[in-house]
């Protein structure tokens, strides 16, 4: 097994996120991205919270993985959910997804046991113009659009996933979701973070700039929003059960 697939790797990468202003910066930002609106009453959970912190911004929330860990609420898999049908409110996940070895089972599972108006959120990388450029040749986790399924081949935590799956599923195949989960209606998708994150340094101890110059490269990330589809390196993207 992998470092990066054990329990112990949870603190250690809690511990570099909050280190680092950018990097902890930015997950503050994807958390309130995150954070369901108008949705019914009830649980909120967050699949794979892994070494994250999102209770600092969803104090409600009830976090999650397929390991233990520190802060890990419950461990069970997104492919098995220990809930009853229709009693969650939303599910939440921030770089996840792409890592899930059955996603087609997953949404079936959070479809089931979430109430009707309940919502699924999640930010992912995204196949942009630019993501592609920088998940093909410059990410070390593996990526294949041209994957002919949704399957993620392997069984390692974080060791295994496929970097395009988020854009295989909701914008290449989207015909396909809609055929599969009729009652899942995708609400949003939306690019965003063209560069911050490749300034941060990600998990590596380096970060590119000073902190002090955030402020001004957000707003002028924010200024080249117009054309996120084509730069945009992560993705928002939201689903609401319609029934």
């Amino acid at each position: 097994m992998e470092y990066i697939d054990t329990k112990e790797s949870l603190a250690s990468d809690q511990d570099k996120i909050k280190s680092k202003y950018f990097l902890h910066t930015i997950y503050l930002n994807f958390y309130k991205q995150l954070t369901p609106t108008n949705v019914p009453s009830g649980k909120i959970i967050e699949l794979g919270s892994g070494g994250g912190f999102a209770k600092d911004i969803i104090s409600s929330l009830t976090t999650s993985d397929v390991i233990p860990g520190p802060d890990i609420d419950q461990v069970f898999s997104a492919t098995k959910i220990p809930f009853k049908n229709n009693s969650i409110s939303a599910y939440v996940m921030l770089d996840v997804f792409h890592h899930i070895k059955d996603p087609k089972k997953a949404l079936s599972e959070m479809y089931r046991t979430l109430k009707p108006k309940g919502q699924i959120i999640m930010v992912e990388p995204w196949n942009s113009l630019w993501g592609h450029l920088i998940y093909k040749y410059l990410h070390h986790e593996y990526y294949n659009p041209k994957s002919i399924d949704w399957k993620v081949r392997g069984h390692g935590r974080m060791s295994d996933s496929n970097t395009a799956l988020p854009w295989i599923v909701f914008q290449r195949d989207q015909k396909l979701f809609k055929k599969l989960f009729p009652n899942l209606k995708i609400v949003a998708i939306k690019p965003h973070t063209p560069f911050l994150y490749l300034i941060s340094g990600g998990l590596k101890p380096i970060q590119l700039c000073p902190n002090f110059l955030y402020p001004y490269l957000k707003k002028f990330e924010e200024l080249l929003s117009p054309i996120n589809h084509i730069l945009g390196m992560f993705v928002t993207i939201k689903l609401v059960k319609i029934k």
